[in-house]
């Protein structure tokens, strides 16, 4: 009668994890120890599931322990990577486990590039091997009962976990011995299996009948359910359905059969023998209709003798009336058995991989934070020079310090010197030009590079929806319009960022037509400059009167805060704060994160001392210019008023002012064209997005599908369908991409051709981009790269679908060869949005920075969120034509 029922285990193809992770590694975290941890752990997980799933599992508990490993290091490492569809893509290929296959038909797979799917998968194969070794057990033992009814019960909660998860982890229709109404049946039937385990444990032991009969009752009722969820579904073998009913009926049997010794103890003779009838007419169904499934010899031999035995005491001795079965009192059920919750880790001692890798969730809120941390410290900077170049300009506008050193009336003031001194250190005249000159071929050079981003953008979206329309219900890609959602957001925000920069330009011009004249004077040699400034009647009796040492006085205290605004900035920029503790400790007390609560209130810890001496320098400044303004007022007053003195002031206000604002030109020039640090660089580490897609190949890594077991529309055969058309149909090669339409994915196995990489074409870190014919290298490459997470495969899927359109399959390739430099530039130039710098490229262009306008309104734009000095320096680098 112990015939149980266990379940195949699926098959895998083989996935290459250590390339793609690897390559993701090398791209997020810098050269060193913790990258080479990093590197080696992923080794050992792709060794981990070769051992899990590569090679046939013994029916033992040490080969559930390895497959149980597995899935508890796929629970950890899921949060940590960025595994998805157009992101770190692997894609993962299991075959249905109840599927046999025929002869024309191939079997049934499902290739998905989810990291749920694969868990599910795996989860499914620890619950199958785990009824396996349960029905392996020996059960005429008490450690092979109690080993027998722990893995029916793990089985059973692996089940029913995948029953609620499912439909979740793949986000579409699964294979049917993974689907919520299979897996739903398979956790009765296993725990069905473990109350009968429990049953049988309960008869060895010889407890009470009573006790043995509800026992029977409950594993009756669970396989009646069970029986009941698989009658009318083809979604199990058919034998399965035939054992469930017989052991259904044999369990009913059972219970009848105890409870009668319950009621002959009761003295309730007629009661005992209406329920051996009752069991011995239900073995005789099982025998009649399911004798090739079970063997219920043994059973029906006891009953029988039972009945004899109480028919002849009753008819002999009590004659008690023997009740219809319909009158019977209903026997009790006692369920021993519950499915075991499935909270990882499963395994014993499981050690996680990638302990000291901070979860992807992590990974996001500390970049929050850091842009957060950016916009704090830009404001309070950008407040302190905005004060400090008022301050500038209304001491310019008094000829101050000038006019105190210019008491002779004859000789350059040595505050003027200075200044033309530090205006030709700079450069002077000459390097101004030259920006200017550039800007309006610049500016249009990215102008054209945005257009042809967003057509490419379209034409992909066009594509995706004529495919979309012609397959119906196979093409079951994401939509490009969800897919791509972000990025036409910020190409629409980049196009008001270029329409900025044409009002950025005319400032420039403007600023630079107005102090022009006086910024070449400063550029001139000293005896040309004093000969070019008016001399003036001599006004040395003002050298020791009061007003002077006051007016002296103040311009010292001015000059001691402009001082300390320097300090400030330079602390406020070297403030440093780990809040990856932080959020981890959110994370694990919490379930999740409020990055905004935690993150304002630690840079309000960090920062809001420095705001406060920020302000106080503000009010300090106000103070000194209304003191400045009054002692100039007399000061003037005392001087004589003649012609040429005015003539002479006026010129060195007009020196004075014309050095700050090259100055500020300069600083602000020079501090838009340093290139990102180290961290910040493409080469070094790029943002989430991006580093995934370039794994082995951008293009199909992303979103293509396995040329060997693509999904339902190409490579999941049901049997009696027609297969796919073959793989091995001679490409489609665009005449002038070169890019093959059906290029492998990076967990494939390697293709014979060389692979097509993306990145910059210079030796460096990270992948190489292949030159774009046409378009000048302006804009960073990220944003033109991510148009190819997809429009590659679209022609792979439709060569599986439809081998004729070799057309589409060219005009496929040759749209994805322009969008792989998509996803680099929209990243860049996100990231170089926030800490305004703008990304390096040796090779390829030369960057200069946006020249910001003297005005309040340009002072609060610089101070803003979004810092235009970097923006505008992102778009008018010129390029390197070489």
């Amino acid at each position: 009668m112990a015939t149980f029922i266990s379940v195949p285990l699926k098959k895998s193809s083989e996935v290459e994890l250590v390339k793609p992770l690897s390559k993701f590694i090398t791209a997020t975290y810098p050269a060193g120890e913790e990258q080479g941890e990093y590197i080696r752990a992923v080794e050992e997980l792709n060794k981990l599931r070769k051992n899990a799933l590569g090679r046939p599992l013994d029916k033992h508990e040490s080969s559930l322990e390895i497959v149980l490993r597995y899935y508890d290091q796929l629970c950890a490492v899921e949060p940590k990577f960025p595994f998805s569809e157009n992101q770190l893509c692997l894609t993962f290929t299991w075959k249905d486990a109840f599927d046999k296959g025929s002869l024309f038909g191939g079997s049934v797979k499902l290739a998905l590039a989810s990291l749920g799917y694969e868990k599910t998968c795996v989860l499914f194969n620890a619950a199958a091997l785990a009824s396996q070794i349960a029905a392996e057990q020996n059960l005429d033992n008490d450690e092979g009962l109690k080993n027998a009814a722990k893995f029916y019960q793990l089985a059973s909660g692996a089940f029913g976990h995948i029953k609620d998860t499912v439909l979740t982890a793949l986000n579409r229709e699964p294979t049917m011995d993974i689907s919520p109404e299979t897996v739903g049946t398979l956790k009765l039937i296993m725990l069905a299996q473990a109350q009968e385990v429990f049953f049988l444990k309960a008869t060895s032991d010889r407890m009470k009948d009573a006790v043995i009969a509800k026992l029977a009752n409950q594993a009756a009722d669970f396989y009646g359910e069970a029986c009941k969820q698989c009658q009318y579904k083809d979604n199990l073998p058919k034998e399965v359905l035939s054992v469930l009913a017989a052991k259904h009926t044999i369990m009913q049997a059972n219970a009848e059969l105890h409870q009668s010794v319950v009621s002959k103890q009761k003295k309730h003779f007629g009661e005992e023998i209406a329920r051996l009838q009752r069991s011995a007419e239900l073995v005789k169904t099982v025998a009649s209709g399911y004798d090739e499934y079970v063997s219920v010899k043994d059973l029906s031999e006891k009953i029988n003798r039972a009945l004899t035995a109480a028919k002849k005491d009753n008819d002999f001795i009590y004659h008690d009336r023997v009740p219809e079965v319909k009158d019977l009192e209903q026997i009790g059920k006692a369920a021993l058995v519950k499915a075991t919750t499935i909270t990882p880790p499963l395994s014993q001692k499981f050690a996680d991989l990638f302990e000291k890798m901070v979860p992807m969730v992590v990974q996001q809120s500390m970049s929050i934070y850091s842009q957060r941390k950016a916009e704090t410290v830009n404001r309070l900077v950008g407040t302190m020079r905005e004060a400090t170049n008022l301050c500038n300009g209304v001491l310019a506008s008094l000829n101050l310090p000038a006019a105190l050193e210019d008491l002779s009336g004859d000789s350059i003031p040595q505050s003027i010197a200075e200044k033309a001194r530090a205006v030709v250190q700079l450069g002077g005249l000459q390097s101004i030009e030259q920006l200017i000159r550039d800007l309006p071929e610049l500016l249009t050079r990215n102008r054209e590079i945005l257009d042809e981003s967003l057509k490419m953008l379209d034409d992909e979206e066009t594509t995706d929806n004529e495919l979309r329309t012609k397959f119906n219900q196979r093409w079951n890609r994401t939509p490009s319009g969800d897919l791509y959602k972000s990025l036409r957001t910020e190409g629409a925000k980049y196009g008001g960022v270029l329409d900025q920069a044409v009002q950025a330009d005319q400032v420039v011009r403007d600023r630079y037509t107005t102090h022009c004249d006086m910024i070449a004077l400063l550029c001139k040699p000293e005896n040309e400059l004093n000969a070019a400034i008016p001399s003036a009647n001599p006004t040395k009796t003002l050298q020791g009167s009061e007003v002077v040492n006051v007016l002296r006085s103040q311009l010292a205290q001015l000059d001691a805060m402009k001082k300390e605004r320097e300090t400030v900035e330079e602390e406020v920029k070297a403030v440093t704060f780990d809040m990856s503790t932080s959020f981890l400790t959110a994370l694990s007390q919490d379930g999740a994160i409020n990055e905004e609560q935690l993150s304002l209130s630690k840079l309000d810890q960090l920062y809001g001392a420095y705001n406060q001496r920020v302000q106080a320098t503000l009010r300090t400044q106000e103070e000194l210019l209304g003191q400045v303004q009054t002692s100039h007022q007399e000061f003037s007053s005392l001087k004589q008023s003649n012609t040429e003195a005015n003539q002479r002031e006026e010129v060195l206000k007009k020196l004075a002012s014309a050095h700050d604002s090259y100055v500020e030109i300069s600083n602000n020039l020079r501090e838009g064209t340093k290139g990102p640090a180290a961290e910040h660089r493409p080469g070094a580490q790029r943002s989430i997005l991006q580093r995934s897609c370039l794994s082995e190949h951008p293009c199909c890594s992303c979103r293509g599908p396995n040329p060997r077991t693509q999904d339902r529309l190409s490579t999941s055969t049901a049997p009696g369908q027609d297969p796919a058309p073959s793989q091995a149909s001679s490409p489609v090669r665009h005449p002038s991409s070169g890019l093959h339409p059906s290029r492998q994915c990076a967990n494939n196995r390697p293709s014979q051709q060389q692979p097509t990489t993306c990145g910059p074409a210079n030796p460096g870190p990270g992948p190489a981009l292949p030159q774009l014919p046409g378009l000048s290298r302006v804009l960073p490459d990220a944003w033109l790269q991510s148009l190819c997470l997809r429009t590659v495969q679209h022609a792979q899927h439709a060569q599986h679908a439809q081998h004729a359109q070799h057309a589409q399959h060219a005009q496929h390739a040759q749209h994805a060869k322009h969008a792989q430099y998509a996803q680099h530039a929209l990243h860049t130039l996100s990231a170089d949005s926030r800490t305004g710098r703008l990304p390096s490229s040796p090779s390829s262009r030369t960057a200069v920075p946006w020249l910001p306008p003297a005005t309040p309104s340009a002072a609060a734009l610089l101070s803003s969120a979004i810092n235009p000095l970097s923006i505008l320096s992102l778009l008018i680098s010129p390029v390197n034509t070489k």
